[in-house]
């Protein structure tokens, strides 16, 4: 749909960032390292490129402030609760989907 404004795009782009950032925090049973071997992208992507936005617009927000956007608590709480230690399985997967210069 190209003839949406650019406000109005911008808000449904807002609200599937949301929706996805919400999604993310209901689902803690996956782990980051299964989003990366799957899509190539985790919540730490997400909030490096939220924390990457924010200084393209002159705010000064920290890694660990913008972890805690996308976690919805801070990250080390997030870890001790939910991360689980990566099978080798998962390591190797991670390791095959690096990508190769």
């Amino acid at each position: 749909m190209s003839d949406l404004d650019e406000l109005t795009r911008t808000q449904l782009e807002a609200a599937a960032f949301r929706r996805l950032v919400e999604h993310l925090r209901v689902r803690k049973d996956v782990q980051n390292i299964d989003l990366m071997n799957l899509s190539g992208f985790c919540r730490n992507c997400l909030s490096n490129w939220y924390a990457d936005a924010a200084r393209e617009r002159g705010i000064d927000l920290s890694k660990e402030d913008a972890r805690e956007i996308v976690y919805g608590m801070p990250y080390s709480e997030w870890k001790a609760k939910h991360q689980v230690e990566a099978t080798d399985e998962q390591q190797a997967a991670f390791a095959e989907n690096q990508p190769h210069e």
